[in-house]
């Protein structure tokens, strides 16, 4: 601890008030060597927007020098301050339904989520063989990538456990509508067709449901209806042969 930066209480004060204006300082808190002369002082502050914070002023003398000066004045949070929540990259804060029209959300170089669209090809043939395989993309979806698509989609309100899918009259896999999806989630999600349904175009798992399924309900055929039941209790039915007998013999009496 150097004499001289140890005393200089009145010197670090003084810095401390002059940015702390217009609140005051409190008292000397203590201090602490830092270096070979170099020394913090420590003061309460009174500032009511910073409860449990102190104003921490370094001062520091040269070599075979006598005049101490000031270094550094900051505020410093003690164990009872109240802070700000840990900050989170921007990535990190975003959550499914973030994103708005016009909105870009980059997606990062090495995520998990995704691999290269084909490998283990030399500059001549990459962007010819990517074409005939039928990518076109620089990245697909990873191993881990697809597991995490496929846990969420399963789990959320195109899965078995949504409440319109415990109470539907058939699994999705039975239904007409039901277009399954390429690759490896072919064998558990599809896409739902009918425009009537209130997961239309939306991925949907095989074992998902809902009241729209196409043999909910079967509509009987016209030809499966009887004939037509005719009430003849208040008129008589006359064969269509006589009543134009009949109607002509009328005319040829008048005539």
């Amino acid at each position: 601890m150097d004499p001289a930066c140890a005393g200089a209480v009145d010197l670090a004060r003084e810095a401390a008030e002059e940015t702390a204006k217009p609140h005051p300082v409190g008292e000397h808190l203590g201090l602490r060597a830092e270096g070979d002369r170099v020394v913090t002082h420590y003061f309460g502050c009174l500032d009511p927007g910073y409860r449990g914070w102190s104003w921490a002023v370094t001062v520091a003398r040269a070599s075979r020098a006598k005049l101490v000066t000031v270094d550094e004045c900051v505020l410093l949070p003690g164990d009872d301050a109240l802070l700000a929540p840990e900050w989170v990259p921007w990535l990190e804060r975003l959550r499914p339904g973030d994103l708005g029209p016009g909105d870009l959300l980059p997606t990062p170089a090495d995520d998990v989520r995704l691999a290269p669209g084909y490998t283990e090809v030399d500059d001549a043939l990459d962007r010819e063989t990517s074409w005939e395989l039928g990518l076109g993309r620089p990245r697909v979806l990873s191993r881990e990538g697809r597991s995490e698509t496929a846990m969420r989609w399963y789990d959320g309100i195109a899965g078995p456990r949504a409440p319109i899918a415990t109470s539907a009259p058939a699994q999705c896999s039975t239904c007409g509508f039901f277009v399954p999806l390429a690759g490896e989630l072919r064998q558990v999600f599809g896409v739902c067709a009918n425009e009537y349904a209130p997961d239309d175009g939306r991925a949907v798992s095989a074992d998902h449901g809902c009241g729209a399924h196409s043999e909910a309900v079967v509509i009987p055929a016209a030809s499966e209806h009887g004939p037509p039941v005719i009430d003849e209790l208040d008129f008589d039915i006359i064969p269509l042969g006589s009543l134009r007998d009949t109607e002509a013999e009328e005319a040829l009496g008048h005539s």
